[in-house]
Formats: structure tokens, C-alpha cells, sequence
């Protein structure tokens, strides 16, 4: 059985489906195209961090050999198809050459018969796949904005810091004592013009304390309240002061210290946009009561391949192949050296006792709860007081981590019996001696 349409109808519907085919497809195929390119832009974005969290400390993307060889090139020199051997390689580079595969025993050749690379099969397929994308075809280096001497580097901005309100308070007292000592004149000589007229003798002018004293002997009650509130206010201060104890011993030590450094370093750039963990350069906060300052051997494990910043270029960091000797040009460690004097942030006083490991490993803290976020801050600087007033609310309000911490395990046991059925009870660390003096002052 067949079912026959009029004509006009099947015209009709045919024009309808395809104005509906004509408006519907193109924007679905836009979409698609814009997607699959925004998904490009974000795999070379994605290869680059790889290559610089795992890569870079050895390999370079230039013809510069660090402990590996640099990878200008590379996809010219491996075996056909280059993509697909350097993924096998990097993912395990053990197996390719148990394979057999020629040019991996040429490598391992030219390297003493050994290969030190590490394998990297904890990455993804697709982070593998943007990782030789970014080797294969690595973008362009930006452009550096010239200075006027043309040196090559990025030109600093301009400060744009505020007028210091101590100086707006000095020009206002210096213009007011002005302004009081014109007004005196202008009164003395009205009276003396009065005087003149009414035929009575000149007035002698006197100074500004005399009349200052003159006028607290005809007001001595109110003298005497105003000294009442000024040596409350005094007293009140003073206990402030006494109370937040640790901020003013050093006056280099203050909430909002930032000092410039010998050497222009972003915790921003490295721990912030690299992600590089703090534990890496303060290697000793999970072992010791210090965190460390990073020696200059730390920095050379990645700026001995990383010879161009992105914001100073090469500037700063020649200043840490000066302090360890390095030569960029021949690879070797043959100059003087000169120490890196690092200016020191966040200090305590001597009287204080302060461990960062019980903090990190057994009260699992975190660095920016005592530092702020350096993740966001391109110069260190002092975020919170770091008295004893800021450090007692710390314990009273942070509770013990004890859930799945071995340190606390016959303590969680013991406290779990005493307090059984109490369930609103937070353990905090005021609760376990975290008030006692002898824990800080000893």
C-alpha cells in the first residue's frame, strides 16, 4: 500500500526540511570546529607544564644538551612516525630498547651504554599525546618588550604608591600653626587699632605658649578631664602594646614586612603557576624545626636548563649562576662563587620556640596558614602578626588532627573513652597543653 502526497505538500515539506538542515547544521558544525581548536590550544597549554614539571630539569626544547640532549628537532631524528616513537619512549624507555629498536641502542650508546631516563607511565594517554605535541612543535618564544636602552629586558612598571599619611598629617599641622599665627597677628594689631581710637595705651603681643597657659589657668577643670582621657588613653595603649608582644621588638619584622631581595624570585611563578611544592625548595620543614633556606644547588637543578625567566629574562637569573659558579656557556661549574644573603621574612623572637615539622607532619597545616598565600604573592611578604596573641587564638580555635595520624593514635583511643557519648566535643589544641608556656617559652 503507498501513500501518495499531493505535490504541493511534498514541496512544502522538502523547503521545510531544508531550511531546517540549513539553519541547524551550520551552527552544530561551528561549535564542533571552535571545540576541537579550544581542545588544541588547551593540550599545547597542558604539554608545556608537563614538559616543565617533569622534563625540564634534564631536557631542554633548544639544541642546548643539559644532562639529556635538547629536543630542537627531535621529531626529525627518531624513527617514522616520530609521534608515536616518542610516546613509547617517554611512557617506557626500558621496553623500546629491550625491543630491539636501533636507534634506542644508538642512544643508549652515546650515552656510556646506559640510559638514566626515568619513565613516565603515570601519564595519561592524552597527557602523553600534548606532552610530544609540545616537544614536536613547541610555540614560538614571546617577544620581549625593549627597554630604552634596548637591553633587552621587560620594562618595569612604574610604583603607583600613595602619598605616606605621616606627611599629609606634618603639612596639615604646618599649614594649621600657619594659619593660627596670621589669625594672632590680624587680632593683635585689631585691638591696638581699637585701643588707638578709644585713646588707650598699645598692647605688648605675647607668644603663643603665654596665652596657651593664660587660657589652661581660667579652665583648669577642663584641663583637668582632658589630662584624666589623655592618660587613660596612655595606660590603654600601653597594655595594646604589652599584649600583642613580638610585633614591635624588630621593627623589620611587622605585618606587611616585605623586604626586596638580592634576587628577584616569584613565589608566584614557582609555586603558584608551575606548582612547584614548597617542600621542594624548604626541603626541611617535614624534619626539623626550621624550614631551611634553599641552598643554591636547589635552584640549579632546573635553572641550569631554564636560562630565560619570563618576566627579567636572563638578568636574575645570572645571579644564581654567579653565586654558584656556573658557566652557562660551557656547562661546567668553573667560576668564583658568591653566596645569595637572603633577607629573612617572618622571624620570632629568641625567647620563642617555634617547630615547623610538629606543625606540617603532625598538625598537618598548611605553609599559608602562618604565611599567607604565596602562591599569589610575587614578593614574600609578612600576611599575619605572628604574636603571641595571634598564635594563643590559633590553638584555640584548630582542632587536633587526629583522625588517621599515628602520632595521636593511643591519645585518640584514650580521649574517645573519657569523653564517650559527648559528641559536641571539639578537640582543639588548647585542650591538649597547646596554652601551656613551657610549650613556646622554655
Amino acid at each position: 500500500m503507498s501513500l501518495n502526497c499531493p505535490t504541493s505538500y511534498k514541496i512544502r515539506y522538502n523547503s521545510m526540511h531544508n531550511n531546517m538542515s540549513h539553519f541547524s547544521l551550520k551552527p552544530f558544525i561551528s561549535a564542533v570546529f571552535l571545540l576541537i581548536a579550544f581542545s588544541f590550544g588547551m593540550k599545547a597549554q597542558d604539554g608545556a607544564k608537563i614538559f616543565k614539571q617533569n622534563c625540564a630539569v634534564c631536557h631542554t626544547i633548544t639544541d642546548q644538551k643539559l644532562t639529556g640532549p635538547g629536543l630542537a628537532g627531535v621529531a626529525g631524528r627518531v624513527p617514522k612516525p616520530a609521534e608515536a616513537w616518542l610516546s613509547a619512549w617517554i611512557k617506557n624507555n626500558n621496553k623500546v630498547i629491550a625491543s630491539g629498536d636501533a636507534y634506542a641502542k644508538t642512544l643508549v650508546a652515546n650515552n656510556g651504554g646506559t640510559d638514566a631516563m626515568s619513565e613516565f607511565e603515570f601519564l595519561s594517554d592524552d597527557e602523553l599525546k600534548a606532552l610530544v605535541a609540545y616537544v614536536v612543535a613547541p610555540p614560538a618564544p614571546v617577544e620581549e618588550v625593549k627597554t630604552a636602552s634596548g637591553n633587552g629586558e621587560v620594562a618595569p612598571q612604574a610604583p603607583q604608591g600613595a602619598i605616606d599619611p605621616l606627611y599629609l598629617l606634618l603639612g596639615a599641622v604646618v599649614i594649621l600653626a600657619l594659619i593660627i599665627g596670621a589669625l594672632r597677628s590680624v587680632r593683635h594689631s585689631l585691638r591696638n587699632s581699637q585701643n588707638y581710637k578709644a585713646g588707650l595705651p598699645q598692647e605688648d603681643e605675647i607668644s603663643f605658649w603665654q596665652e596657651v597657659k593664660n587660657w589652661m589657668s581660667g579652665h583648669r577643670r577642663l584641663v583637668g578631664v582632658f589630662g584624666i582621657i589623655i592618660v587613660f588613653a596612655g595606660m590603654k595603649s600601653c597594655w595594646n602594646a604589652c599584649y600583642n608582644l613580638g610585633v614591635y621588638y624588630d621593627y623589620t619584622t611587622q605585618k606587611g614586612y616585605k623586604p626586596e631581595q638580592p634576587i628577584k624570585f616569584s613565589h608566584k611563578l614557582h609555586a603558584g603557576d608551575n606548582e612547584i611544592a614548597c617542600q621542594y625548595c624548604h626541603n626541611t620543614v617535614e624534619k626539623s624545626r626550621h624550614a631551611g633556606i634553599p641552598s643554591v644547588n636547589v635552584c640549579m637543578n632546573c635553572h641550569k636548563g631554564i636560562q630565560k625567566g619570563p618576566q627579567y629574562g636572563e638578568k636574575e637569573i645570572q645571579k644564581i649562576y654567579d653565586a654558584s659558579g656556573f658557566n652557562p656557556k660551557t656547562g661546567n661549574y668553573e667560576n668564583p662563587e658568591n653566596p645569595i644573603k637572603w633577607i629573612k621574612v617572618h622571624t620570632l623572637p629568641d625567647h620563642v620556640y617555634f617547630n615547623h615539622s610538629q606543625h606540617v607532619v603532625v598538625g598537618k597545616q598548611e605553609c599559608a596558614t602562618c604565611h599567607g598565600d604565596l602562591k599569589k604573592m610575587t614578593v614574600a611578604e609578612q600576611k599575619n602578626p605572628l604574636t603571641m596573641k595571634w598564635c594563643v587564638e590559633c590553638h584555640r580555635k584548630t582542632e587536633v588532627a587526629m583522625e588517621g595520624n599515628a602520632y595521636y593514635d593511643r591519645m585518640h583511643k584514650a580521649l574517645k573513652e573519657k569523653y564517650k557519648g559527648q559528641y559536641d566535643v571539639k578537640f582543639t589544641v588548647d585542650k591538649i597543653g597547646g596554652l601551656e608556656c613551657a610549650k613556646c617559652h622554655y
